[in-house]
């Protein structure tokens, strides 16, 4: 799960950055839990769903084969070659992500790209629109096994949607809290996990040992050949064995390239190959399992306690999909497709631990409605999977431009590279897209409307900003009319923010043409966002002195930074900018912005960006200032 920028609990986070504080061990456990978490719960669904396509197949015996010859090379491909090998060569300062890989497109073409931009925007909101199915169906998938219990299975089937609706609430209503505390289980736990998948898959592998001709591609090119149309649905339901593999790309921030890489190599794949090929075993020596292969292959003596581990996997999967969203969230803010929004930190020491209520709310409401409205995990599988694939095409199009453009490869080379992902992506997008009847038009609708708001957002901001520039009076203009008519001096400094070093705020005009006053010293300062993960402490802060009056001061974060003015004003004192903080005023412009006829944008799109303007996080809580040391001062604008 991803995203693309994604995210997960992070505990590791400041680990990567400081290597020497853990082991290399360390973080690879670590990525256990928070990378691997999705993908090691396909199993749970996968083989059933494309199994159950297959119920009408001419030999089933092929069936089985073909199916389980097509996850294996689904695994080995997308995963392996494509993300492990390729995209993880493509980081943004260690970073990785579509977000990241956005804005190091961007930089690598030394300009500001609409195509890439909107790769970018659509590979974020189909993140959100997939990450909202990926809590409902793992949880959902796993407390299913209720009803394969031995015994008792007939009368737990009716707990299983309430159970689940239990734990998924109790999930997000425990996220304002930090998962700081229980992280470091994850790895452990999802290790053990991994285990128990390899040696129920041994287990069940003696079964049937002819299954090892699956792990030749034959066995899958003549399964799509003799079945023709089948086999291409089938191949939706191949997919989910593979969702979750933009996990190792988008957080390879967090633990790093090659722990990731040896955890899935060594470990990992393994126990999935070995998994998958128990269950096709079992179902070439028992076909009745093809059902529920997964449940039917846990022996009755262990069973309460791997359907257990099983859910306790659910969960810490969708604890990496919801902290993956905050993680998301916090990059479009700081990149400027969001407004605004709360963000709060769950941790003293962990920079990763946030949390983001806005976007926890809308997680659970949207996990709820799925629960409920399709019921069971068959069902919400039908809706799983198009936004990864259309995530996953987005990403290898975004490698097209950093193989040409930042590697300096020839076209035909970086055609080349990222040719053949794109015709495996193509092939998967148009075999999901056959589900949208069953429910796979929900995540391409929310994404879609995610895009709306990104691109109201963006360019709203742009047509304030062009006409704030209009209306505005250059800096060094200002300064020197102010040397001709001197206005009355205050005693301190003023902090006037801006989003445009070099006009005068907004701010500053108002208190000019109503207080008649100006500040001993004034600083006119902008927060700007690096196309990098993060920046060092000597690259935060640059101060330009423009006269006796005024000094310009731009303080830059990464995209994966939260701003606090506080602590950056701290730095100005290394170069000098000396000043009392309590003798200090903060100057915030506040705009009241209306519709306009002739905006540039249709009026509903006017009414959108006032409603997201209104709703956008207090600019004093989010850049960290002092709410008594702030002063606003308003003003009405046309969009």
């Amino acid at each position: 799960m991803p995203d693309p920028a994604g995210a997960a609990p992070e505990a590791a986070e400041e680990s990567h950055h400081s290597p020497n504080k853990e082991s290399f061990a360390a973080l690879a456990l670590g990525a256990m839990g928070v990378v691997f978490g999705d993908i090691g719960t396909s199993p749970l669904y996968a083989m059933r769903e494309a199994l159950h396509h297959t119920r009408h197949s001419v030999s089933s015996e092929l069936a089985v084969l073909g199916v389980v010859s097509l996850v294996t090379w689904a695994l080995i491909l997308i995963v392996t070659v494509k993300y492990v090998v390729f995209l993880m060569r493509a980081d943004n300062k260690g970073e990785g992500g579509t977000l990241a890989l956005m804005a190091l497109a961007q930089r690598s073409l030394g300009r500001q790209s609409t195509a890439v931009f909107f790769l970018g925007v659509i590979g974020a909101a189909l993140f959100y629109g997939d990450g909202i199915i990926t809590p409902a169906v793992s949880v959902l998938g796993a407390l299913e096994g209720l009803k394969e219990a031995p015994g008792i299975g007939a009368s737990l089937s009716t707990y299983v949607l309430p159970a689940s609706a239990v734990i998924l609430v109790a999930l997000f209503l425990i996220q304002s809290r930090g998962t700081a505390s229980v992280a470091k289980w994850f790895g452990p736990i999802t290790l053990i996990w991994f285990i128990v998948l390899g040696g129920l898959g041994l287990y069940h592998i003696a079964e049937d040992l002819s299954i090892f001709r699956a792990l030749s591609p034959h066995y899958g090119v003549v399964f799509l050949l003799k079945n023709g149309f089948i086999g291409f649905v089938i191949l939706g339901s191949v997919f989910l064995a593979v969702t979750g593999a933009e996990a190792l790309y988008a957080d390879m921030g967090h633990f790093g390239k090659t722990p990731i890489q040896a955890a899935w190599v060594f470990l990992v794949l393994p126990c999935l190959l070995l998994n998958y090929l128990g269950q096709g075993a079992l179902v070439l020596a028992h076909p009745e399992a093809r059902i529920n292969p997964f449940f039917q292959m846990i022996p009755e003596a262990i069973y309460w306690p791997v359907l257990i581990l099983a859910t306790i996997a659910a969960i810490i999967a969708s604890q990496a999909v919801i902290t993956g969203a905050f993680s998301m969230t916090q990059q479009a803010v700081q990149l400027g497709l969001f407004p605004r929004i709360d963000i709060r930190r769950t941790s003293e020491t962990q920079a990763g631990q946030i949390f983001v209520p806005q976007v926890n709310t809308f997680l659970m409401v949207g996990v709820l409605i799925l629960l409920f409205a399709f019921k069971t995990s068959s069902a919400l599988a039908a809706a799983y999977g198009i936004a990864v694939t259309g995530s996953m095409f987005v990403d290898t199009l975004l490698f097209y431009v950093i193989v040409k453009h930042m590697w300096k490869r020839p076209t035909w080379q970086a055609a080349l590279a990222s040719g053949g992902f794109a015709i495996f992506d193509i092939v998967f997008i148009s075999s999901n897209l056959l589900k949208i009847p069953q429910g796979a038009w929900l995540p391409l609708v929310l994404g879609a409307v995610l895009v709306v708001v990104i691109w109201t957002w963006t360019r709203g901001t742009q047509i304030l900003a062009d006409k704030t520039r209009r209306d505005s009076v250059p800096l060094l203009e200002l300064s020197e009319i102010l040397k001709a008519r001197a206005p009355h001096r205050a005693p301190g400094t003023a902090i006037f923010l801006t989003s445009d070093p070099d006009l005068a705020p907004v701010a500053l005009m108002h208190n000019l043409k109503h207080n008649k006053v100006l500040h001993e010293k004034n600083i006119i300062l902008t927060v700007s966002t690096a196309g990098t993960p993060r920046l060092s402490d000597d690259e935060r802060v640059k101060i330009e002195p423009i006269n006796e009056d005024f000094k310009r001061v731009i303080v830059r974060y990464g995209f994966m930074e939260s701003p606090n003015l506080p602590k950056a004003l701290g730095l100005c004192r290394r170069q000098g900018l000396k000043f009392d903080i309590m003798a200090t005023s903060f100057f915030l412009g506040r705009r009241s912005v209306v519709p306009a006829a002739h905006s540039g944008m249709p009026l509903w799109q006017d009414k959108l960006f006032i409603f997201l303007m209104k709703n956008a996080a207090n600019p004093t809580d989010f850049f960290k200032i002092p709410p008594g040391r702030v002063v606003e001062l308003g003003t009405q604008v046309t969009v």
